[in-house]
């Protein structure tokens, strides 16, 4: 079940510990991490989780006896969290938010040294890590990511072979017309579904941007902009690309009654033909297909319909960081959870991600895209002084790019709900970032 072990990385993990311990010792929150007299971890740890179905599959109990049997004297405890990015942002207004924690979307960079440890130079880390600078500021790292991801779209192969769609849509207008395609030949399959109700599935299109434009620098010039929704930007035409399936009665028609777990089987079983996801969801969407008795191969992967050149691009980069808690007692154990979880569990390979080391695999997962030629984009750092600039202006400008609601209201203008058209919504996001450009001084 598990990869061979890898040793090395926790050779070095007492000398590790000792460094956290004493940053514990001065730290704002919390007392001195427990540790034996010979320096290694002892106590309580409590890990927040958004792997709810790891949870209760048994998988984390496994981790668990795995990791004791390199840290006897740690006694771990699991929480995991249905609504983890509200719950944990909640939970964030106490000191009371776990020792180690995945972090969150709204969390800013100038923010992480309020709510998290440092883990070391960004610079040190990388030598071992990849995909940190997204959760870095000013040249220390505050997470590393559990497994690296990819963005594209989850399909049902069988729904659309059936509905004659057997080569990759290249353009968005190709796109809808495969998924008009899909609703001709069968009308009870939902050709999209967006996951409304939930919510943050629908922050899964925002990881689309700088693909649109081939352009890894794209995220640091959206925050010298005053209007990104502008015909021929990466927004422009991913939210483009939202309303017209919306509009077109592509996607579910009763969006606030979607269910996440359920759609898992309704993809799996093709009530459902495809569905907007980090590479991280494939491996889910096939253990679901597996479930359903139609097999993992029902499952495949599509990059977001638009080229370059003649080349499919697909942004790449971490999904969740681990964090330790500054607030947290154990510091020194919440170290040496993360170091192994990352080095020694297998969670990447057996999730079918990308790992977050150097020299880790490249997933079967992702064979659908090997063959594509997709070119993977990793995008460019903010550079120094500026790493909290393009948060800040989301935040202020209340624009939430990261967040479901302005994709939701977009949602609800399309399919008829609200009155607004594409354009006014465009106009108004503009005049918002603009706005929020202003107060920040971007």
């Amino acid at each position: 079940m598990f990869p061979h072990a890898r040793r090395t990385r926790l050779l070095a993990v007492a000398a590790i510990a000792s460094t956290v311990a004493l940053t514990a010792a001065c730290s704002g929150g919390g007392e001195s991490a427990e540790t034996n007299e010979d320096g290694t971890p002892s106590g309580d740890l409590l890990v927040l989780t958004w792997r709810t179905d790891l949870l209760e599959d048994g998988t984390f109990d496994e981790y668990a006896e795995r990791f004791n049997e390199e840290y006897p004297d740690v006694t771990v405890e699991f929480e995991g969290l249905t609504d983890y990015e509200g719950e944990v942002r909640t939970r964030m207004n106490t000191e009371d938010y776990g020792d180690v924690l995945g972090v969150v979307g709204t969390v800013t960079p100038d923010q992480f040294p309020d709510f998290f440890e440092p883990l070391g130079d960004v610079e040190e880390l990388e030598q071992e890590y990849r995909f940190l600078r997204d959760k870095a500021f000013e040249g220390k790292a505050y997470g590393i990511p559990v497994v690296g991801n990819t963005q594209g779209i989850v399909y049902n192969t069988t729904v659309w072979e059936e509905a004659g769609v057997t080569e990759p849509p290249t353009t968005p207008a190709e796109f809808v017309d495969a998924l008009k395609a899909i609703k001709a030949n069968d009308p009870e399959v939902v050709p999209l579904y967006t996951n409304y109700k939930d919510g943050w599935p629908l922050t899964q299109w925002e990881g689309h941007r700088g693909e649109i434009t081939a352009n890894p620098n794209y995220v640091n010039e959206m925050a010298q902009s005053d209007a990104p929704w502008t015909e021929g930007t990466d927004h422009y035409v991913i939210d483009s690309l939202l309303w017209d399936v919306v509009n077109q009665g592509l996607t579910e028609k009763d969006p606030t009654t979607t269910n996440w777990e359920e759609s898992k089987s309704l993809l799996a079983n093709g009530k459902i033909g495809s569905m907007v996801l980090g590479s991280w969801a494939i491996q889910q969407m096939q253990q679901a297909a597996e479930d359903a008795g139609t097999g993992a191969d029902t499952i495949g992967y599509l990059p977001f319909p638009h080229q370059v050149d003649g080349k499919f691009y697909a942004q790449v980069g971490g999904d969740y960081n681990l964090a330790i808690n500054k607030n947290s007692d154990n510091k020194v154990a919440a170290r040496a959870w993360i170091d192994w979880f990352n080095t020694e569990s297998g969670y990447a390979e057996a999730n079918g991600g990308l790992s977050p080391l150097k020299e880790g695999p490249t997933p079967e997962t992702l064979k659908d895209f090997e063959a594509l030629g997709v070119e993977y984009l990793e995008l460019t750092p903010a550079p120094a002084g500026k790493e909290s600039l393009f948060a800040d202006i989301d935040s202020e400008s209340e624009v939430g790019t990261n967040t479901p609601d302005y994709r939701q209201r977009i949602v609800d203008a399309a399919r008829g709900a609200s009155g607004e058209t594409k354009d006014e919504i465009f106009e108004d996001l503009n005049s918002k970032w603009a706005a929020g450009r202003a107060a920040v001084g971007g």
